[in-house]
């Protein structure tokens, strides 16, 4: 039986997939803008989560989101820790509240060994004696204690509080984590606040042999003398200070 000879087009589509040459050439650009649409679209989406990272790095949120996820002291701008806004202890603060350091207010950098700061020099004897002893072990193990806050005035206490229950809204919110000034251990010189958050957290592990206890649960900071804690441990935490029996007074 005769059979028609391939002619040449058709045996170059017998070779090349059953498509002819003609045809590949019509669709090979259709192919080419394909990729050409996928690259750029690509492009647009990298160039999209490049802007977003260049913005998230230039607002001044998210560089401090560490320092504003929680309630945090005014002197959480230079150091590490979270904790009450109103629990101020640093320059920073004094300007603001019209106080300075013989009211107990604390500078920049202040240590445990600063004799000529009030806030540290008018903490009581003993308890300013147990956090001096854990801060010179403490550097052995390359951390340093910083004082965040420490004795305060009655002034200072008072206006500490009026900020926190502005800012929270009430005054049963706001004892939380201000104490009145007839109730605070930090006016007694019975209480000190420990930074950064690496030094806090070294006493949190060893202060009770010192004597040395964290008294709230919600100031990781906070520090009050308790002789008895290096034979017994450190006492169960209150919640907070709304908690203490001591601020019922």
């Amino acid at each position: 039986m005769y059979r028609k000879p391939h002619t040449s087009r058709q045996h170059h589509a017998a070779f090349n997939g059953g498509v002819p040459y003609t045809e590949r050439a019509r669709t090979a650009p259709r192919r080419v803008r394909i990729r050409k649409t996928r690259v750029a679209g690509l492009l647009v989406v990298i160039a999209a989560i490049t802007a977003l990272s260049l913005e998230w790095r230039a607002s001044p949120s998210s560089r401090d989101s560490s320092f504003s996820t929680a309630a945090g002291p005014d002197h959480v701008l230079r150091r590490e820790r979270t904790g009450p806004p109103s629990e101020t202890g640093g320059a920073a603060s004094t300007g603001r509240l019209g106080l300075g350091e013989a009211d107990g207010a604390i500078p920049d950098g202040t240590t445990v060994f600063d004799d000529s700061i009030p806030g540290v020099s008018k903490l009581d004897s003993d308890l300013l004696g147990a956090v001096r002893r854990a801060a010179t072990d403490a550097a052995h193990d390359g951390v340093q204690f910083h004082v965040d806050s420490g004795w305060r005035s009655p002034e200072y206490q008072e206006r500490l509080l009026r900020e926190a229950i502005s800012k929270y809204g009430s005054e049963a919110e706001a004892t939380r984590w201000v104490a009145t000034p007839n109730t605070s251990a930090h006016v007694k010189g019975d209480a000190v606040d420990i930074g950064p958050s690496r030094a806090a957290g070294w006493l949190s592990e060893h202060g009770a042999a010192y004597g040395l206890c964290q008294i709230y649960a919600n100031e990781p900071w906070h520090y009050e003398l308790r002789p008895e804690a290096g034979d017994h441990g450190c006492p169960v935490m209150y919640a907070d200070a709304a908690h203490d029996p001591r601020m019922q007074q």
